[in-house]
């Protein structure tokens, strides 16, 4: 049994904490990253779908280390700014994704992992001219609340509850991390110029020191 809160006031119950940056030097590395992902991408026709095959984030090229090391950092903010200070151990896994025109991911979520992220290499502005709605957000991510879609049905002005999705337009440089359980959709890329990120799960090398507290 979980230990009793005995204090008063407001909290926020079972929050989920997600976190965006934007990683200083990005515009440099992009470069790099981007040709070495088109290159791995001519040789591979199946580089984005067949993300199990290899681990991206082990490869052994500078801009990949760089990658990794600020992916690395932003574990350690994101769980010390959870509080869990404490040693926690983890495993990268990374994949690319180079997603052409009408390219995207459907609803989903990453399986046993404990979280989940994106960098974003390259994230064209520009539409092809086709014939689509206004209200598209081509190369947008969006989040959707994991408490279900009911939460927000007798929702009123300013409840933070209102909304059932969070949607981010990303930014190249920037990097996104979430709780892997968090269900999420890559909308459609709009422009002939290809949209290049990087995924990636952490994956927990477990240890008993894990294990909360029972009383």
């Amino acid at each position: 049994m979980a230990e009793q809160e005995t204090g008063e006031g407001l909290q926020a119950l079972w929050p989920t904490i997600f976190l965006r940056r934007t990683l200083p030097g990005a515009d440099v590395a992009n470069q790099a990253l981007a040709a070495f992902i088109l290159e791995l991408d001519e040789n591979k026709a199946d580089l984005t779908t067949d993300y199990l095959s290899g681990n991206l984030l082990t490869a052994e090229h500078p801009a990949v280390s760089w990658l990794r090391d600020c992916i690395n950092r932003t574990i350690a903010d994101y769980f010390r700014q959870l509080g869990m200070a404490y040693p926690i151990d983890w495993s990268l896994m990374g994949w690319a994704n180079v997603n052409r025109l009408g390219d995207y991911h459907d609803p989903h979520n990453h399986p046993h992992s404990y979280l989940s992220g994106t960098y974003y290499v390259q994230v064209p502005t520009d539409r092809a001219p086709l014939k689509t709605r206004k209200d598209v957000r081509p190369g947008a991510i969006t989040f959707y609340d994991p408490r279900g879609p009911a939460v927000n049905m007798n929702a009123i002005r300013g409840d933070p509850y209102i909304e059932a999705e969070y949607t981010v337009m990303p930014q190249p440089g920037q990097i996104l991390l979430w709780p892997a359980f968090l269900t999420h959709f890559v909308h459609p890329n709009l422009s002939e110029t290809p949209r290049i990120s990087i995924s990636f799960n952490v994956v927990l090398k477990w240890s008993d020191e894990y294990l909360p507290r029972q009383d």
